[in-house]
């Protein structure tokens, strides 16, 4: 069986500002690059040769594979991008600065909405122009596929979707894959390799720009894991 690293983007210009984020296409900040290009040092003192790589449809995922790769002299690794990779979409609070949603909803319903497994943030209007199906990263999928808001569990099924449709293939076939994604689609996806549970979830934190390793017997049960050092 393969292996499979998971990075999350490196911080984002709105990370920085400490703005919900979501499906807004925000690029990374230069301490962001920093971190993509320590993940690629770490990929390459670690002697890891990386077989393919996945990404989401943003560009802060996207260029930090991409400088991870580089920096690894890894350039030639294909990348294959899918937006059921992408981050939570946290609706209608995109582009609100996170201190102010907490002021305005409390505190009871933000940390409910933002670490819990269940509750979704206010849906978009159907009208907003920040709605995915206006964007043309997503001119090709059904309009029906794209969320409005979504809670981690939402977020859980196309992410866990995409490992089993995508990602296992890989690495059944022995490949070691990189992908590089986001805060809770990676909280999703870690969440469901270590069979964490929906209640337990609120106490799991990815940082940004970390490569984590993941082993796994033949029947992908999980048998070890690892920061990169």
């Amino acid at each position: 069986m393969g292996k499979l690293i998971l990075v999350r983007h490196g911080k984002s210009l709105w990370n920085v500002q400490n703005i919900f984020t979501g499906w807004t296409d925000i690029d990374l900040a230069t301490e962001g690059i920093a971190e993509a290009k320590k993940a690629g040092e770490l990929l390459k003192s670690n002697d890891i040769c990386i077989d393919v790589c996945f990404s989401s449809y943003l560009k802060r995922a996207i260029r930090t594979a991409w400088i991870t790769l580089d920096t690894a002299n890894q350039m030639h690794v294909d990348t294959k991008y899918h937006w059921k990779l992408n981050e939570r979409h946290y609706g209608a609070w995109q582009g609100h600065n996170k201190n102010q949603i907490l002021k305005d909803v409390g505190e009871e319903t933000y940390w409910g909405v933002r670490r819990g497994y269940y509750l979704s943030p206010p849906k978009l209007d159907p009208k907003d122009k920040q709605q995915p199906k206006f964007d043309a990263h997503y001119k090709n999928i059904d309009p029906a596929l794209l969320p409005l808001s979504e809670s981690l569990e939402n977020t859980s099924k196309r992410v866990v979707n995409y490992y089993f449709e995508a990602i296992v293939p890989q690495l059944v076939k022995g490949n070691t894959v990189l992908v590089s994604a986001h805060g809770n689609s990676l909280r999703a996806l870690i969440g469901y390799i270590k069979n964490i549970p929906p209640e337990d979830i609120a106490h799991l934190e990815v940082p940004t720009g970390e490569p984590n390793l993941y082993k796994f017997d033949d029947n992908l049960n999980l048998t070890e894991h690892y920061k990169l050092k």
